[in-house]
């Protein structure tokens, strides 16, 4: 048995989980989801999250298991999972990346971001009147995350979406080889992805080369879509 932590990207929480946790757990696996810091029902005042926030509240979760852990991000998650590993290497037996974002040490999101050949979020990006925040473009939600999902979950989805703390995605991140860099990754590649281009997520993947590299026939929200195949695929690379 291995215990998974699933770390959420941006906007979402933790509930966007609630299809593939059943799923692994029906593997004989354990699961554990956090909502990040001002995500979810998690109380943290936006304006006051960064992604050292995200590295601590994972560290935490890491720290009260008690045990190595296979600790997944997807998509903005992959910064907070790098940012955590780099605090708590010892605690974790692999970094698998969902369709998320792969960062080198000094880079940022938005920094990655602008090597995407078909950019899609940013410009659809709404940020809040102070500047803090940013929602997006209710009309073309569907296709960036959710395209190849089911209308219940698709509804679900709309329904629990958050305002996204701008801050930490222009934040340069710090990547050691003696922490982060002791960890083996792994990366599932979502080949139909609208929100992370198939062509940025292997960018990421040959500039920071993973010992494992798996791809889905998916929208950028495979934990919706094809939750059976994806706790699959995570039991194998556990």
């Amino acid at each position: 048995m291995s215990t998974f932590v699933l770390v959420h990207g941006a906007w979402h929480g933790a509930w966007c989980w609630n299809r593939l946790e059943p799923q692994l757990q029906a593997l004989g696996h354990r699961s554990v989801s956090l909502d990040l810091p001002g995500h979810g029902d998690d109380p943290t005042p936006r304006r006051k999250v960064g992604l050292d926030s995200y590295a601590t509240a994972i560290a935490g979760v890491l720290a009260g298991i008690g045990e190595q852990v296979i600790l997944v991000g997807h998509s903005m998650g992959g910064m907070a999972i790098s940012a955590a590993a780099e605090l708590a290497p010892k605690s974790i037996r692999r970094l698998v990346y969902l369709a998320a974002f792969l960062p080198r040490n000094g880079e940022s999101l938005f920094s990655i971001e602008e090597r995407n050949p078909r950019p899609s979020v940013p410009e659809h990006l709404l940020p809040a009147a102070n500047g803090k925040t940013a929602t997006l473009d209710q009309a073309h939600i569907t296709d960036l995350f959710y395209h190849d999902c089911c209308s219940q979950d698709i509804d679900y989805a709309l329904a629990r979406l958050t305002p996204q703390p701008l801050e930490l995605l222009s934040t340069p991140i710090t990547l050691t080889p003696e922490n982060f860099g002791s960890v083996p990754r792994a990366y599932i590649q979502c080949m139909d992805d609208h929100a992370i281009s198939i062509e940025l997520q292997r960018d990421m993947i040959g500039a920071s080369p993973c010992a494992e590299v798996v791809s889905m026939n998916s929208s950028h929200s495979p934990f919706f879509s094809q939750p059976e195949q994806l706790a699959g695929i995570l039991a194998r690379l556990a």
